[in-house]
């Protein structure tokens, strides 16, 4: 059974840093490209940021200098880094192991909310 677990998300103030986690099983993870992606309030998911097996990365325009995706395959987590954060980074974050062989997984989310 595949299971994508994320964690850390909370209530922050503007310019806080969070750290979120996504812990897999069920899959091996070392050849998934993984992702975090988020759904602000009453908007669509949107990607964040991207990691591929090679560990080459890609990130939206808008947390550019700001988050840093990472991975451990020996520990099979994903992991996010979120520095000086916004109110618009206000969003459930969530967790995404993809494969053009094995298709896609999903996490259940995790809440970010970013306010003074």
């Amino acid at each position: 059974q595949v299971q994508l677990v994320e964690s850390g998300g909370g209530l922050v103030q503007p310019g806080d840093s969070l750290r979120l986690s996504c812990a897999a099983s069920g899959i091996s993870f070392r050849i998934y490209t993984m992702g975090w992606y988020r759904q602000p309030p009453g908007k669509q998911r949107e990607l964040v940021t991207t990691i591929t097996t090679r560990g080459l990365t890609n990130y939206a325009d808008s947390v550019k200098g700001r988050f840093t995706i990472s991975r451990d395959n020996a520990k099979t987590t994903l992991y996010l880094q979120m520095n000086s954060l916004k109110p618009e980074d206000t969003a459930v974050y969530y967790c995404s192991a993809m494969s053009s062989v094995s298709g896609d997984y999903w996490g259940q989310g995790t809440q970010v909310t970013v306010s003074s």
